[in-house]
Order: C-alpha cells, then structure tokens, then sequence
C-alpha cells in the first residue's frame, strides 16, 4: 500500500501543478482576463472526469492497471509541450482557446491514474472503505503540495520552463519506479529506465529551442518579431514582468507603463503624476499603492515638499529593475521613500493608524482578474478613512466610468484628469500657480523636471487642463453607471 499512497500523492502533486503553470501561460496572454481561469479550470476538470471515466475500460484486465499507470505517466510528461503550444497558436490564429483541448487531454492521463492505483492496490474486502479513504488524503495531500510549493516555491526560484522540465521528469521518474516496484526485469527494466531517463535528456536540451521566447510570443501574438526580444523578464510566484529594449513594461501580460520620468518626451503618461502637485497644496505625507517602473514614484519624490513617501507593491519584481533605469534608481536611495512588499489592501488595514495627504493608486487596467480589489467602494471607503483632512485620493481608474461613480458616491468632490480620478472631501481645483512652483525647484535623476525652462511648462499646463473634466460634467456623464462592490467585481466579467 505505501508504493499506492506515494503514487496517489505524486499524482495529485503533478496535477495541481500544471495546472498553475498553464494558468500563468492563459493568463499572460489574455492580459490577466478573469476568463482564463474559469475556461482553463473548465477544460481542466473536463479531462480529469474523462480520464477516471475511461480508466474502467483498463480495469477489465486484471494485470492492465499498473501498466497503464506506468504508461499514462509517462505520457503526462508531454505536457511540458502544453505552453510552447499555446505560444504557437497566438502567434498563428491569435488564439489561446484553441488550445483548451489539450489541457483537457494532459489532465486526462493524470485523472486516469488515481482510479486505477486504487482498482490496481486495494482489495475488494472489508478494509477497502478505509484504505481507499487513506489513498483519497494521500492525493489530497500531494494536489496542496502541488498548489502550495509549485505557486509559492518552485515559481518563485525557477523559471516556467524549468518547473515544466522538473515535472516531466516527476512523471518519468514516477513510470520508472512503478517499473522497478511491478518487478521488471533484464532488458524490459534497462529499456524503461534508458527511455525514461532519454525522455528527460531530450526534454532539456528542447528547453531553450521551445520556451526561449514564449512571453514574446504570448505577449505580441501576432505581432510577434523573433529580432525583438524582451530587454528583460522577471518571473516570481508574484507573476511575470517583462520590458522592452524601448523600457515599455508588461505586467502579467498588460501595459504596465514605461521607464520614462521626462515631461518632454512623455512617452508613459507620466504627467499624471505629476500633476498631483497642483491638486494638493502640501502632500507631505504620501501612500503609492503600485510601483511598476517607479516613474509615477519619482514624480511624486520630486516635490519640494514631501517629506516621507511610502509605496506598497506586491511583486517584488519590479524592485530587481529599479536599478537598471537611472531616471527612477534613485528610490532606492531616497531616505524620504520606503518600499514595502505587500498587497496595497491588505497594507492599509494592517497600518490603521497611519494618515495620508495624498493616496495614489497606480492601478491595472479595470477589467483585469482581480481589479476590483483596488477599485471597489468597500476599498474606497477605507482610502478615505486613512487620509488627513483634505486629504486627495488620486487614482487610475483606466477609462472606467463605474470607477468614477464609485468615487463619487464615497467622496464629496470629484474630478477626471486623463483616465485619472482625483477625489477630496474640498473643493477640487488643479492650481497652475502651485504646480509652477513645485515643478520648477523639482528634479529627477539630477534633471529638472522642466528641463526646457518655459516652454516645458506652458505645454505641461496646456495638457494637463485640457485633460480636465470637471466634477459637474463628471458626475453628470457616469451617474447611470452602477458602483463598483467586492460583490459585483465592477467589469471584470464583462
């Protein structure tokens, strides 16, 4: 019965595991779409049901399960081919959804094996209640370690297509010690082992043939240049960051701004931060919720008069680039800026007695998994419980008009600025006279902010206030948009 736990437990263990690598994979290319899980999960479960479903027709022969055991996971190592495929199909057909069967079939050889070990190792007696219940704990078991140490562990040390080759040499690895347990012998046991141990040679050598340029490949799908590689890629249990040789970001797969500090040549937007200084007198105090390239975080650092900076970001990627890009590697020697690796909701619950002038949230595009966290009224209230009287709540709403409204109702004053959504219990106004002076005594990087004097500012002003829809017009425009809850999670399932 031991060698039936190991194998329920190691069948669990891969299982669950592919299934978070080939969610990291949809999820990347459908730019963190809430449906990437629920239609890989589908065809996911799909294929387990299948998979138990058939393993009955290989219980009629007696000496059959372990044989197929030993031979479905083997062939389960072939799903280290699942992510290449992916790649291929959005770079051909601009389709991830094509791909679903085959995670439907790669979970179908996993789902197989639990109910033939179980047919294969227990004996229709009267212990066989309580030894199946064992076998249920022992897989049980190996799917959270699966879960648990491939998502927290294993993602967090090794690349993607590293985790993807050490499983596949799991269920190889599995096959062989099934053979050497079932009692092969001679040349029949020397071929298992030499295939096996040849399938894990083989897989490794096709590594950097096949996962070399996978995010590029699931980023620009159809676009996709093999002369354009990522600048550089980061992958963490947090998610995947990658940059372009330009210092355009990608976070999980969406637009995620770009390293550029520069009002010139304002190729990110990055005057949006800036023009929290003519919308705040005194923003001393300040929470950043959302790092990114660190350039909202050097415009705000920029201003004469803030004295502590404190930015909350959950993947601790984006610290590891902060240093590559002179114009924003100055946070990390600034003594008024602390960075904490958290998730932003979870940081302003944790720290109830701290108070802000300014609560900036450089959040992802609304309709991402998971959006709402950021952009719900319940979270909305508690920005506003954390900030000092007259205290602004700037933040990017990303074009969401239910975002706006939600603001509104939480707020008493509103305004837009961009995609941007700037809320205060006073009176609303952008200040051209107060952001003149803090703009023209701030620098970045030893380089003013107004780095063409005049002219820089007379066309940083001209964009910033034709950028501004007034909070009567505001309120006016969304006021048939319905809030956005933690129940309704606003559109991300739209």
């Amino acid at each position: 019965m031991t060698l039936a736990f190991l194998l329920a437990f190691a069948s669990g263990f891969i299982a669950l595991s592919h299934e978070i690598l080939w969610y990291r994979v949809y999820s990347y290319t459908s730019q963190g779409g809430a449906e990437a899980f629920a239609l890989m999960l589908g065809a996911y479960l799909a294929g387990i049901a299948f998979g138990s479903y058939g393993a009955r027709v290989l219980c009629r022969d007696a000496a059959l399960p372990l044989r197929a055991v030993a031979w479905l996971l083997a062939a389960s190592a072939l799903a280290f081919f699942l992510p290449p495929l992916v790649a291929s199909a959005v770079v051909l057909a601009d389709s991830w959804e094509l791909t679903l069967p085959a995670v439907a079939v790669a979970s179908a050889l996993l789902g197989a094996v639990f109910p033939l070990v179980g047919h294969a190792f227990i004996a229709p007696d009267a212990r066989s209640g309580s030894r199946i219940s064992y076998l249920y704990v022992a897989n049980i078991l190996g799917s959270v370690a699966g879960s648990l140490g491939t998502g927290f562990v294993l993602l967090d040390h090794w690349p993607l297509a590293t985790v993807a080759w050490f499983l596949a040499c799991a269920s190889l690895a599995c096959a062989a010690a099934l053979a050497v347990a079932r009692g092969v012998r001679g040349m029949a046991l020397a071929g298992a082992l030499a295939g096996c141990a040849l399938g894990a040679v083989a897989l490794q050598a096709l590594g950097p043939l096949l996962y070399g340029a996978l995010y590029e490949k699931l980023q620009f799908r159809t676009g996709y240049k093999p002369s354009e590689p990522f600048a550089h890629v980061v992958e963490n249990k947090s998610g995947v960051i990658a940059v372009t040789a330009s210092g355009t970001i990608f976070g999980g797969g969406a637009y995620d701004g770009g390293y550029n500090t520069s009002l010139v040549s304002d190729t990110n937007g990055v005057l949006r931060a800036y023009a929290v200084a003519g919308l705040h007198p005194a923003p001393r105090e300040v929470l950043m919720i959302g790092l990114s390239s660190g350039s909202w975080a050097a415009a705000l650092a920029a201003h004469p008069l803030l004295e502590r900076l404190t930015i909350v970001e959950i993947n601790p990627g984006y610290l590891q680039l902060l240093a590559r890009y002179p114009q924003v590697a100055g946070l990390l020697r600034d003594p008024r800026v602390r960075i904490e690796i958290d998730d932003g909701r979870r940081w302003l619950v944790r720290h109830p007695e701290r108070r802000f002038d300014a609560i900036v949230v450089n959040g992802t595009l609304h309709w991402r998994a998971h959006a709402t966290n950021l952009l719900s009224a319940e979270f909305t209230a508690l920005v506003r419980s954390r900030l000092r009287e007259g205290g602004l709540y700037y933040f990017n709403a990303t074009g969401s008009d239910r975002a706006a409204r939600t603001a509104g109702d939480a707020f008493r004053h509103v305004l837009r600025l961009s995609n941007c959504i700037a809320a205060s219990d006073t009176p609303l106004a952008f200040e051209r006279e107060a952001w003149s002076r803090a703009m023209r005594s701030a620098a970045v990087g030893g380089r003013p902010v107004l780095e063409a004097g005049a002219a820089t500012e007379r066309a940083a002003l001209a964009r910033i206030e034709a950028a501004i829809e007034p909070e009567a017009r505001l309120r006016a425009r969304v006021a048939r948009a319905a809030p956005i809850t933690d129940d309704n999670m606003g559109t991300e399932w739209q």
